[in-house]
């Protein structure tokens, strides 16, 4: 438990959010299946850091449409909080047509700073 509890400082500099994981639960859409752990949560977002520095990062719907249909391989992650669901509902089931893996993690804010996107940033 020593670790779920971070002076506000180190949370500022990491990127992490203000709430817990527990508290980003309840913020999710029905659909966000399969969720990953918080052990899975925290790993995803360091690749997140380290293709967005790389510059091997897609984002936005249309975007990641489009290089699934061209048949690019990777991990698709896709924000469990992000409403409507109708923007993005698609997304699973066209990486299970090309067996692509993915997974939601509960906040869009950490995943925004993780890959450097403008609107989630101070």
């Amino acid at each position: 438990m020593a670790r779920e509890k971070q002076p506000e400082a180190a949370a500022e500099a990491e990127g992490t959010p203000e709430r817990s994981y527990r508290e980003q639960l309840d913020f999710l859409n029905p659909i966000a299946q399969p969720l990953a752990s918080r052990k899975l949560t925290r790993k995803l977002y360091k690749c997140i850091r380290k293709a967005a520095k790389h510059k091997q990062i897609r984002r936005g719907v249309k975007e990641v449409q489009k290089f699934i249909n061209k048949g690019e391989k990777g991990i698709t992650v896709l924000a469990g909080d992000t409403l409507p669901i109708d923007v993005y509902c698609h997304i699973p089931i066209m990486c299970e047509d090309r067996s692509l893996p993915y997974a939601y993690v509960p906040s869009k804010s950490v995943r925004g700073w993780g890959c450097a996107a403008g609107r989630n940033q101070p």
